[in-house]
């Protein structure tokens, strides 16, 4: 695959109607766009998808500037916002957000290419690029994103690689807004990397840390959780946010360790790449 069909993986149509289904996910960007979209504001959003969050941008802004690579995307989005209360008040754009610059200044960035670790998707080399083309044409200041940022932390876990009795160490998910009776915490998350997404940034994570460990067990695997930051409520300052699925990596070799113990983790990557760039490399201190 080119580097250029790679943005946004053309994660398959089916995938993003199943979005629509994630009601943490539907109900925080809806609560932050509420927030921070105001009457006669002109939006971007960068990687439309069904064009849902457009949708809600719309029911507040003068303008919505809808960009999507995806060609399949762009005709189920025009389809569905025709149907839709304010959806004439959508441009759609079908276009590498990458390259995308709108025709005037606009008052908010949407950016959802969200995946945990912030691997996968292209969110962070999106909105470089857009600040970039951004400030050429209009200079500073830039517009308020959605998110506005993002918190990731790692925590050592044991969680069972049985299925019905064939052993199988693969990277698993987790609804962080559901019970995993399965997984056991060892200790308590650590973070391990911040990011402003109005502010300069490296897509390169490095991270040599410590993970205290407060549980007797077996650590197996660590898990990955990617809090994203969505907006931040005017009068109480309360901040909307929204979690990705936990991702819960295999180790190699499984580590016995008592509570007072610790572990030694490195973490190298670079976001957007795919999941097998995660490679932990973790030691009993």
């Amino acid at each position: 695959m080119d580097a250029k069909n790679e943005l946004g993986q053309f994660i398959p149509l089916h995938y993003h109607h199943n979005m629509l289904l994630d009601a943490a996910r539907m109900g925080g960007f809806k609560a932050a766009i509420g927030q921070v979209v105001q009457p006669d504001a002109a939006v971007a959003e960068l990687g439309g998808g069904t064009g849902v969050l457009s949708f809600f941008a719309a029911q507040q802004a003068r303008k919505v500037y809808y960009v999507e690579y995806n060609p399949e995307l762009v005709s189920e989005a025009r389809r569905i916002l025709a149907a839709n209360p304010n959806g004439e008040r959508v441009e759609l754009i079908h276009g590498d957000a990458r390259g995308f610059v709108p025709p005037e200044p606009i008052d908010i960035v949407i950016c959802e290419m969200l995946h945990v670790g912030l691997l996968r998707e292209k969110q962070m080399q999106v909105i470089d690029a857009f600040k970039r083309n951004y400030i050429n044409k209009y200079g500073e200041p830039l517009p308020i994103f959605i998110p506005f940022a993002a918190i990731q932390a790692v925590q050592p876990v044991y969680h069972p690689f049985e299925f019905h009795g064939y052993r199988a160490a693969v990277p698993m998910f987790n609804d962080p807004y559901a019970e995993n009776p399965d997984l056991t915490a060892l200790g308590d998350p650590v973070v391990y990397h911040q990011v402003l997404y109005a502010q300069p940034f490296d897509f390169c994570i490095e991270w040599n840390g410590t993970l205290p460990v407060t549980v007797d067990g077996t650590v197996n695997a660590l898990r990955f959780i990617t809090k994203n930051l969505l907006a931040v409520e005017p009068e109480t300052q309360a901040i909307t946010d929204w979690y990705n699925n936990y991702l819960v990596h295999p180790l190699e070799t499984p580590i016995e360790v008592n509570a007072g113990d610790a572990l030694e983790v490195r973490i190298s990557y670079e976001t957007g790449a795919p999941l097998s760039a995660l490679q932990p490399i973790v030691k009993k201190r």
